[in-house]
């Protein structure tokens, strides 16, 4: 697996543990990231990603909710939630990072940690969240 595609399966996890535990995690999650990979600069890049991802989780939020059709956030199992605010983040701020790579990414994430339907569920609401986006905010 590359660099950075491990630091994304990282962040995601970080995120998950942030979305279980609340905020008061943030100053820890650095901990977590160094103790789960060998390579500093996969640890870099997940801890950019995931912070980045969770100061901007009310835009990312909000991006989801409306590229969901019948489907609140709360209703969201929490990997497929983790994955999606990831993806939504690197959409809309990450501006180095081509589209289709960050969904193509969250597929193969979800096809690793989430359910039977969870890659057809991400691709779907990350193509919705890509036309809402637009082109990239930064």
């Amino acid at each position: 697996m590359d660099k950075r595609s491990r630091a994304r399966e990282l962040a995601m996890q970080g995120l998950y543990q942030l979305d279980v535990q609340g905020s008061e995690l943030l100053k820890y999650i650095d901990v977590f990231l160094t103790e789960n990979t060998s390579e500093r600069i996969v640890a870099e890049l997940a801890s950019k990603w995931c912070r980045g991802a969770w100061e901007k989780l009310e835009d990312c939020d909000r991006v989801i909710e409306e590229s969901t059709i019948k489907w609140s956030l709360a209703r969201l199992n929490l990997v497929d939630k983790s994955i999606l605010r990831l993806a939504v983040y690197q959409l809309k701020f990450c501006c180095d990072i081509p589209p289709k790579v960050v969904i193509n990414e969250a597929i193969e994430i979800a096809k690793k940690y989430g359910g039977d339907k969870s890659p057809s569920f991400i691709n779907g609401v990350l193509d919705a969240a890509l036309k809402k986006i637009g082109s990239c905010s930064i």
